[in-house]
């Protein structure tokens, strides 16, 4: 049960409005349980989508490694919401494996699942998500993979599902039916 109940139809004109903003165009789905939650909050959720929409859809990170990165933040933050969303719908959309999938929640950077550029890349998630930081060596590794814009963009990713992974997990919000 969460400690705080996602709202549920039928919505207020403007939640409706927001809602429909959240979600993809054409989709015919009940907006996820994470919007509806965040509508107890309507200025806040407003604010969110904009960053949340600009790194999902408009960020120069390949999206196999966005992934990578979502995966491996949320599976280390213990957020099955959040994993089992993107494991259904965006990793099979970017071409990550199930062997991939789960080395994010069970592997380590040197798993065989992944690419130089990949162990870089979780290497890196994994230090930001023990020390909130990248040392030399794992920045070094990882420069040698993306441009600066980019790795400007994997720390604003990381620390965004971390933060996603603190809302779902601290309001006890339950997994999407369909996720994985």
């Amino acid at each position: 049960m969460p400690r705080i109940t996602p709202l549920a139809p039928p919505y207020e004109a403007d939640v409706e409005e927001a809602l429909r903003k959240w979600m993809p165009p054409g989709v015919t789905e009940e907006p996820l349980a994470l919007f509806r939650l965040l509508q107890h909050h309507r200025e806040l959720a407003s604010r969110m989508r904009v960053l949340g929409a600009g790194l999902l859809a408009h960020g120069e990170l390949p999206a196999l490694d966005r992934e990578i990165v979502i995966a491996r933040v949320t599976a280390r933050c213990g957020c099955r919401y959040e994993w089992g969303v993107h494991a259904a719908v965006f990793a099979p959309l970017v071409g990550l494996t199930p062997e991939q999938l789960e080395a994010t929640v069970s592997g380590d950077a040197g798993h065989p699942a992944w690419s130089e550029r990949h162990r870089a890349l979780i290497g890196a998630v994994d230090e930001l998500h023990d020390t909130a930081t990248v040392s030399d060596a794992a920045w070094t590794a990882l420069a040698e993979h993306y441009p600066v814009s980019q790795l400007l963009e994997l720390l604003v990713l990381a620390g965004w599902y971390r933060t996603i992974a603190y809302v779902a997990n601290g309001a006890g919000l339950d997994e999407e039916p369909w996720a994985a």
